[in-house]
């Protein structure tokens, strides 16, 4: 008899923590690494947010809640995708959990059956396939080209449905790209999962964070039917600086959302009431949108600053992103050369010899679906990033 389940042998470990927790190190041995891997805003959480969570402290807020999270946080949710998305959803709809990661999970188990099959666009959040995996299901990637800006057509995806497709994960804006689809483009991906009765995953934790043109639109929006077919997932983390407090929410139609209930109250009960009581704050606060905007313009300060740099690169180059605060930056040029005498073949041996050698951390591409390229984040100091900018540019002119 096997120790270990098949399916927890399927799954991979994260690289984009497993890079973190690398640099780490090595920061703490002393050593001056510049983090690109970091997938977190680098602001602290809005003061008042962080005094409605000492309040609810306080005030001993500290029992268990509703499984699927205080009925007024609920509620501000339900005004959260009316006021930002146009989709007018019941309490009973929605569900808050423990970070949006375990939304995408409870999901995927709600809705993939062993066998089913997920469509995914690449480059891809490398936790989908990965969770997918672990229900199941049967992960089918379909690539988005760089000259349409790592995005998907609504050909592409007619081409990829089978019979046994039953859900499509769709992201935008997209990490790792940045990628945002327009309303036109939504639409047409929309027309084809209603053709097809294919249910959509959508993810839209990023979709505060845009600067081109481009504004994003929420696939739920598109129509009734699609509505009923969407279930969308956001939270607070990356919007309001509040990764660590770890609530994410989703809403879906009356007999999903009561499955993943049900789910949820024998998986982890509720998520935690103090960080609940805080995200009631972040989504009612006056003070919110003006934050909000505070933080996209440092970013976009620093997505200008950062383009401008790499164009000046010889050996390496990046796709416009237009949302998150990622880039991917294709190095797949310089494969075949060598550093210190290994050669470098792939984007895991070039973020490794990058680290060890320039003391920049990268995330590879490879589990993102795109072994041509490293995600880096902008989501650090402006002047941290120019310099690793710099010490990237300098260990690509000196490979031989």
């Amino acid at each position: 008899m096997e120790r270990l389940a098949k399916r927890i042998c399927t799954i991979s470990p994260s690289q984009t923590l497993a890079i973190s927790a690398k640099a780490k190190a090595m920061k703490a041995a002393g050593e001056n690494v510049i983090n690109f891997g970091v997938g977190e805003p680098d602001f602290p959480t809005p003061d008042y947010i962080v005094a409605a969570g000492v309040r609810a402290l306080e005030n001993g807020r500290t029992k268990y809640t509703p499984s699927a999270g205080l009925p007024e946080l609920r509620r501000a949710v339900c005004d959260k995708f009316m006021r930002d998305n146009g989709v007018a959803y019941e309490p009973s709809q929605v569900i808050v959990s423990n970070g949006a990661k375990h939304s995408i999970f409870n999901v995927c188990y709600a809705l993939v059956d062993e066998g089913d099959e997920v469509i995914i666009p690449a480059p891809y959040w490398l936790t989908y396939p990965e969770v997918v995996k672990t229900c199941g299901g049967v992960p089918v990637f379909v690539e988005g080209k760089k000259e349409n800006n790592f995005k998907i057509t609504a050909q592409q995806l007619e081409a990829a449905i089978t019979p046994k497709t039953k859900l499509l994960i769709f992201n935008s804006p997209c990490n790792p790209t940045g990628a945002v689809y327009s309303e036109a483009e939504v639409r047409a991906i929309a027309a084809v999962c209603e053709k097809h009765s294919v249910f959509v995953l959508s993810d839209e934790i990023y979709e505060k964070l845009v600067y081109g043109e481009t504004r994003p639109f929420s696939m739920a929006a598109v129509s009734d039917r699609m509505k009923e077919l969407t279930i969308t997932v956001n939270g607070v983390s990356k919007t309001y600086a509040m990764t660590g407090w770890r609530i994410g929410y989703l809403a879906a139609p009356k007999d999903i959302a009561k499955a993943i209930d049900s789910f949820q109250s024998h998986a982890t009960s509720n998520a935690c009431s103090v960080s609940q009581y805080a995200t009631l704050e972040a989504l009612t606060s006056p003070q919110s949108d003006a934050r909000i905007e505070e933080m996209r313009q440092r970013f976009a300060q620093r997505r200008l600053a950062m383009l401008e740099r790499i164009a000046k690169m010889k050996n390496a180059y990046c796709i416009v992103p237009e949302g998150a605060f990622y880039a991917m930056l294709v190095v797949s040029g310089v494969y075949g050369k060598a550093c210190a005498g290994r050669i470098i073949s792939d984007s895991l041996s070039f973020a490794d010899a990058l680290l060890e050698n320039a003391k920049v951390a990268v995330v590879a591409g490879a589990p993102f679906g795109a072994d041509d390229c490293v995600r880096i984040s902008y989501s650090l100091s402006m002047e941290d990033m120019l310099e690793g900018l710099d010490r990237i540019d300098a260990f690509l002119n000196g490979l031989v």
